[in-house]
């Protein structure tokens, strides 16, 4: 591709800063940039045509962890590290909203809720209840998980739930629209469709290869979570998310977020219409993969698991199917670290990335300071 003067003058020269990926990590750290340099030049580049990856292809769930999902990270971290990471993503959640605004986002505290299969699963959650709302009663001065009756209507589980009362949801489309919106006005440029090949680190910057050009920047910064892989060495794995949602639906009643299985499914109300995802866990070896895609045997689940306890005796159609690219690794703490002299990286964020996403963007770019 072969770039006119003006085009290399006014996009890619005297660079500042490269950021590869305009996902929340990326343009948060684009933001954090510009308040820590206001005169930098700052270009950020994006394979897709809008960010690729979850950020725009997520369930847009407010969200910081279940009951069952937070009992069970206690078996691999310590409850300081459980404390940490929640803490995180209540603070990145608090961080967003306060960018962007509620009404922008479309934020909703209607409250999340976990269904349980078994009644004995159900009450080994439970019976450690209020260990888990002790632990985290500093981070929300408040009661966390409570319990609730099945007042949704919803067949084949069981008849309590658990109740995260802070969970909330929002509009993924709206949240990534308003945060490019917010970026471009700050003078950052975004260039799309572009694909970074390679880079190699010199003594005072870095040589940037794309599919179609090549440039020069001061600091190369990777915020691409799940695709990082392709780029770095860390310890950091793609991990597909499935996702469909229906047609509006009369007189829909379900209101709020909702887990199943350890989070391995979720759903939620969304214009009248049930958004449903998760499945991964039926195979994780297929799923753990850097290519979009729906597979029969995940979708066939969800449809299934919609038919018997979501819509009991509701007729529905399916209107859209979709899948996302999240980064997962042996620990749920996010990657943030600088790699060597110019190159940083924002990754790993473990399928919250609303919820902490702000946050790492944030700290990614103070830790170029």
């Amino acid at each position: 591709m072969n770039l006119s003067y003006w085009e290399l003058k006014e996009w890619f020269s005297n660079i500042d800063f490269t950021i590869v990926g305009s996902g929340i990590v990326g343009l948060n750290c684009a933001l954090q940039l510009k308040k820590i340099y206001p005169k930098a030049r700052i270009l950020i580049l994006e394979k897709g045509i809008l960010p690729q990856g979850a950020s725009t292809k997520n369930a847009g769930f407010a969200c910081f962890g279940s009951l069952s999902e937070i009992i069970d990270d206690l078996q691999t971290h310590s409850e300081q590290e459980v404390f940490e990471l929640v803490k995180k993503r209540w603070e990145g959640l608090q961080l967003l909203r306060k960018n962007l605004g509620d009404r922008k986002i479309d934020f909703q505290q209607n409250k999340g809720f976990e269904l349980f299969d078994s009644a004995d699963f159900f009450e080994a959650c439970i019976s450690k209840n209020e260990h888990i709302n002790q632990l985290l009663k500093p981070i929300f001065k408040g009661v966390v998980f409570s319990t609730s009756n099945n007042i949704f209507g919803f067949q084949n589980i069981h008849q309590q739930y658990s109740v995260n009362n802070f969970e909330g949801q929002l509009d993924t489309g709206k949240m990534m629209a308003h945060l490019l919106q917010k970026v471009q006005k700050k003078g950052v440029k975004i260039v799309n469709s572009i694909h970074l090949e390679s880079f190699i680190e010199k003594e005072d910057k870095v040589h940037i290869k794309t599919n179609r050009f090549d440039f020069y920047t001061k600091k190369l910064l990777i915020t691409t979570n799940g695709f990082a892989s392709q780029l770095l060495q860390e310890n950091v794995q793609p991990a597909r998310a499935q996702v469909l949602i229906t047609k509006p639906i009369k007189n829909l009643h379900s209101k709020g977020t909702f887990h199943l299985d350890k989070g391995y499914y979720y759903f939620r109300n969304i214009d009248n219409r049930i958004l449903f995802g998760g499945g991964r866990n039926l195979d994780f070896t297929s799923e753990n993969t850097f290519e979009f895609g729906e597979t029969e045997l995940i979708q066939n689940q969800l449809e299934k698991m919609l038919r018997d306890i979501i819509l009991p005796n509701i007729p529905f159609e399916i209107d859209q199917r979709w899948s996302g690219i999240m980064g997962v690794g042996n620990q749920k703490k996010a990657i943030v670290k600088q790699v060597s002299n110019h190159i940083f990286c924002g990754i790993r964020l473990g399928g919250m990335g609303v919820a902490i996403g702000s946050l790492v963007g944030k700290e990614l770019a103070d830790l170029t300071i």
